[in-house]
């Protein structure tokens, strides 16, 4: 073939060529910002009619919809942003992401490879940045090597443990002439993303369970993420064994389960923490065992023998040591754990799963007040009007807690929140992203004054696409969770945490969305109803109890057994 006819064939530029991967890839959804380092991957989305793009207001608020679009899918989020400031604005949720193991491709966008290293206009390493919080990341230097790089970061970021993945793409070679095309397979040397579990280890665990007398199990995330609920609920109900769950680890299994008892750690309920204390069995299923958990290190379940199943070999003895670590997927192992164990022949657990049930019944506690609406009582009634069916999403700090407690959640990934960064801003956004992929059922934005005002401008995100997000604000006027430490551990010396914020309502009516506001428990019922009976989004302000405190509350430095369950 002539030099000649090769140009000739050459008719598509990296950033079409771009689009046709992502297009291999099933991808029909990208959350971005333009600029001009990606104006040529913009310009060929213009005639792509399979790809939807959602235009945020914010390269934060992009990735965190698209975090929450893969929470809610399984499937890698993407984002698109350009180079600069429009990267640089995009770490924090590609650290979020990282933390919280969610499979998300980044694209961003960098100056040509002639500008690079001079300091050139809106020029940034966001690749050396981003090493330590991304699964692996990528510079395209070469057209010839898109559709391997595409190909891989989906890969990598879907398989095994889940993850953000980087690609910064050259504006050069975005314009770029070629003829390549897509890659249908791939192969990475030494990636080795799923390893089996033995049958021997299967049975060293039955063995152990068999035995024992007082098992918990605490199910994380990556139950959620390896798909495996429904095998969870079936070995609970088989053997009649306690459930715990991590933050990230709820909705795994059903919270209105009789063998649930709560979430475990810092915020956990005393029944949670109890069980894991007398626990001398624990069955760790895609865990962390990170501070918040964990509490005193030493005190952590002292009496139990431990078992570790994790995909990644990496969180093995890395905060508490453990008597067997499994490295492998959580689902493949309780499909073969399943069929060896029964009722009858498990010793008899009936006496601890009743012991244990009972102690949930006394907390979490909050006093309810006639007249002071209570954040709580707004919790529960959001949990009673969508029968716990909704996707919810939450930022940080004290409503993430009484979330976490009060709503009652019965599905896998239903619940969206920032466990490993603790990112505020990240649940409106999250919010967003969850409503493109799922916008059948009611999706709930719970909120702080504080969080909401980190990214209140998507509001014009939610309005652009008419998404039925309903954005519940408990407005007490405080960083809540900071002004609960300062109260508790630095003698009531309340330093920059009181908040003003605007009239959300009016706020609300400016982006032309429903705004509505309750201060009583009558009002706040008649809103909720009202908001989920409106189309669109809407956003409801309810004025809570100012100094109300999130507990149970494990002190810092203390172990889980050492529980404030009420300071008021």
């Amino acid at each position: 073939m002539s030099a000649l006819h090769e140009t000739l064939l050459q008719t598509t530029n990296g950033a079409q060529l771009l689009i046709q991967c992502l297009l291999n890839e099933n991808v029909n959804t990208i959350f971005g910002y333009p600029g001009g380092a990606v104006i040529p991957i913009y310009d060929a989305l213009y005639d792509c009619a399979e790809i939807t793009h959602i235009l945020t207001r914010h390269e934060q608020a992009a990735v965190h919809a698209a975090d929450g679009y893969a929470r809610v899918t399984g499937r890698p989020g993407v984002a698109l942003v350009t180079s600069g400031p429009g990267a640089t604005n995009a770490v924090t949720g590609i650290a979020n992401a990282f933390m919280d193991s969610v499979p998300l491709v980044v694209l961003t966008g960098q100056v040509s490879t002639d500008l690079i290293g001079r300091d050139s206009f809106q020029e940034v390493n966001i690749f050396g940045m981003t090493m330590d919080i991304t699964k692996h990341n990528y510079v395209v230097l070469d057209i010839a090597d898109l559709p391997r790089i595409i190909k891989e970061a989906f890969h990598i970021a879907s398989t095994g443990r889940p993850g953000p993945v980087l690609i910064d793409l050259p504006k050069n070679i975005m314009n770029t002439k070629s003829n390549l095309q897509p890659l249908d397979q791939v192969s990475i040397r030494g990636y080795d993303h799923t390893p089996p579990i033995s049958d021997e280890i299967v049975r060293a665990i039955h063995d152990r369970l068999f035995s024992a007398k007082r098992p918990v199990i605490i199910a994380g995330g990556g139950v959620v993420s390896s798909g495996a609920s429904q095998q969870l609920h079936c070995l609970a109900e088989k053997v009649g064994i306690p459930i715990v769950n991590t933050l990230m680890g709820i909705g795994s299994f059903p919270t209105n389960h009789p063998l649930y008892l709560g979430m475990l750690g810092m915020h956990g309920t005393y029944a949670a923490n109890r069980a894991v204390h007398q626990a001398d069995l624990l069955i760790s299923l895609g865990v962390r065992f990170n501070d918040r958990l964990s509490g005193k290190i030493k005190s952590f379940s002292p009496n139990s023998w431990k078992i570790h199943v994790d995909i990644d070999n990496a969180e093995f003895n890395k905060n508490i040591p453990v008597d067997l670590a499994v490295q492998g997927n959580i689902s493949h192992l309780l499909s073969k754990l399943i069929p060896l164990v029964n009722r009858s022949t498990m010793s008899s657990l009936s006496e601890w799963a009743n012991e244990t049930t009972a102690w949930q019944r006394k907390v979490p506690h909050f006093t309810a007040e006639s007249g002071n609406l209570s954040p709580q009582e707004v919790i529960q009634l959001l949990s009673k009007y969508t029968s716990g069916e909704a996707i919810v999403a939450t930022d940080v700090g004290q409503h993430q807690i009484w979330t976490a407690h009060h709503y009652k959640f019965i599905r896998p990934r239903s619940f969206l929140t920032s466990g490993g960064l603790g990112t505020m801003g990240f649940g409106f956004p999250a919010a967003i992203g969850a409503a493109i992929a799922d916008g059948n059922g009611p999706i709930i934005c719970i909120t702080g004054d504080g969080s909401f005002q980190m990214n209140l401008q998507e509001l014009m995100t939610a309005v652009d696409y008419q998404l039925p997000i309903k954005i519940a604000i408990l407005n007490n006027g405080y960083l809540g969770m900071v002004r609960q430490w300062q109260q508790l551990f630095y003698d009531r010396r309340y330093s920059s945490v009181q908040i003003s914020s605007p009239d959300f309502v009016t706020f609300a009516q400016a982006y032309g969305v429903k705004g509505l506001r309750a201060q009583s428990l009558d009002e706040a019922d008649a809103i909720i109803q009202e908001s989920l009976a409106t189309p669109g989004p809407v956003l409801m302000e309810f004025n809570v109890r100012e100094e109300q405190n999130v507990y149970p509350m494990v002190p810092p430095g203390e172990s889980n057994d050492r529980m404030i369950l009420n300071g008021e």
